[in-house]
């Protein structure tokens, strides 16, 4: 048996030593990279960002993404609306108290109490600075979407490099699986 073990394992060396002495290193030849590539402009995502800062969505058109200029105004015109109506409102109870307390009549007079009118202006002033905080935030939001925009229009998506799920049945038992796929040419 140990006769045996020695046979295969000496036949399998010289096997190896073979293979790796055919190998002709002359045959190779590198091919340069055909792919002609955009130069990358390292400081397109800081103007991109920029430019939004200045005047929301420039920083969109600057990365030709006219598609996201009507969210991005839509989006702070409907900040700035109810930023505003909640004012209004906050003053308009704030006045009618303020001439309750100096004893002349107000717009409320005999429909609303004391209280009331100070529930409401605590709660208009609450809803006018929560609207002013997502409007800001809506705000920071366009500059980092215009920023990100930038970065990946420079990000490499060519065919040689794919990455995708893939969703298969088991032979056995028909259960789908979940799997990845990658793929990566040269």
């Amino acid at each position: 048996m140990k006769a045996f073990i020695h046979i295969v394992l000496l036949t399998f060396s010289i096997g190896i030593s073979a293979v790796y002495s055919q190998t002709k290193t002359d045959e190779l030849q590198i091919v340069a990279d055909t792919i002609i590539r955009k130069p990358i402009d390292p400081l397109a995502p800081a103007r991109a960002a920029f430019y939004s800062a200045i005047v929301p969505g420039l920083g969109q058109a600057y990365t030709k993404k006219y598609w996201k200029i009507p969210i991005v105004y839509g989006a702070l015109g409907t900040g700035i609306y109810f930023y505003s109506t909640n004012n209004s409102e906050y003053h308009r109870y704030r006045d009618a108290y303020k001439q309750r307390l100096k004893g002349l009549d107000d717009e409320f007079k005999g429909q609303y109490n004391d209280q009331t009118l100070i529930n409401a202006q605590r709660s208009f002033q609450r809803n006018r600075d929560l609207s002013l905080i997502i409007t800001v935030g809506l705000y920071v939001l366009n500059i980092v979407d215009a920023n990100v925009s930038a970065h990946l229009q420079q990000f490499n998506v060519d065919d040689d490099l794919s990455f995708r799920p893939e969703i298969y049945p088991t032979d056995i038992n028909q259960i789908q699986n979940v799997g990845l796929s990658m793929t990566y040419k040269f």
